[in-house]
């Protein structure tokens, strides 16, 4: 059987209580290892609103999931934070 890739980045789906869940994806430049991870994952945890933060300093890929519209201002500040830069992709 053939696969297919789904992807979720940017995607509103309803959650488990029929909230509408917003997810953001970000590139993170300068992280080499779970510390940063760690470090970015803390700051942008902090926002108001943000219910989750998946982040990797393999790929520089940071996704942030949250019940409403993200601030990407916010999440970009929280990011600088933690010691380095990001875009939204």
């Amino acid at each position: 059987m053939g696969g297919i890739e789904l992807s979720v980045i940017g995607y509103a789906s309803a959650g488990e209580e029929g909230v509408h869940m917003a997810a953001n994806e970000y590139q993170v430049r300068g992280m080499t290892c779970g510390h940063c991870e760690m470090s970015v994952r803390e700051e942008v945890g902090e926002i108001a609103g943000v219910d989750d933060v998946q982040v990797s300093a393999q790929t520089g890929r940071l996704v942030v999931t949250a019940a409403a519209e993200i601030d990407d201002a916010q999440v970009l500040a929280a990011v600088a934070e933690a010691g380095y830069s990001a875009v939204r992709v």
